[in-house]
């Protein structure tokens, strides 16, 4: 009989967080997109507003494709709140091209990750810069 190995919400949590880290280097904001609930809230570290839903958080990334930015997860915490929901939060470090030289940018973030349908999406999402 094969066995199949189940993770648990923790690494789930935090398998999204580093998908979209990934997602972020490459400059994928379709794939970012990807990772939100349709009615997800992202509270954008250059954002003076809240972007709620698909087509605000769409907007929010679309400077993203072919920008050269990049985002580094470092320290973090990972609190599973119950199965089917999980915070995770921590620092990152950003780093954006301004006229043509990196531009470093620390940050802070939560972000809470749920399970819906199966599938592990983030459904709230703030980021802070750190000074």
């Amino acid at each position: 009989m094969a066995r199949f190995m189940v993770a648990r919400p923790a690494e789930d949590a935090d398998a999204v967080v580093n998908r979209w880290a990934a997602a972020f280097t490459a400059n994928d904001a379709d794939a970012i997109l990807k990772l939100y609930t349709p009615d997800a809230i992202v509270l954008g570290t250059i954002s003076s507003t809240i972007a709620e839903g698909t087509a605000p958080i769409r907007d929010y990334f679309n400077v993203l494709p072919g920008s050269g930015s990049s985002v580094v997860i470092g320290e973090h915490r990972t609190m599973v709140l119950s199965d089917g929901a999980v915070l995770v939060t921590g620092f990152y470090d950003f780093t954006t091209i301004r006229d043509g030289h990196p531009a470093p940018t620390p940050a802070r973030f939560t972000i809470v990750v749920v399970k819906r349908d199966g599938e592990w999406l983030i459904a709230h999402h703030h980021s802070s810069r750190r000074s």
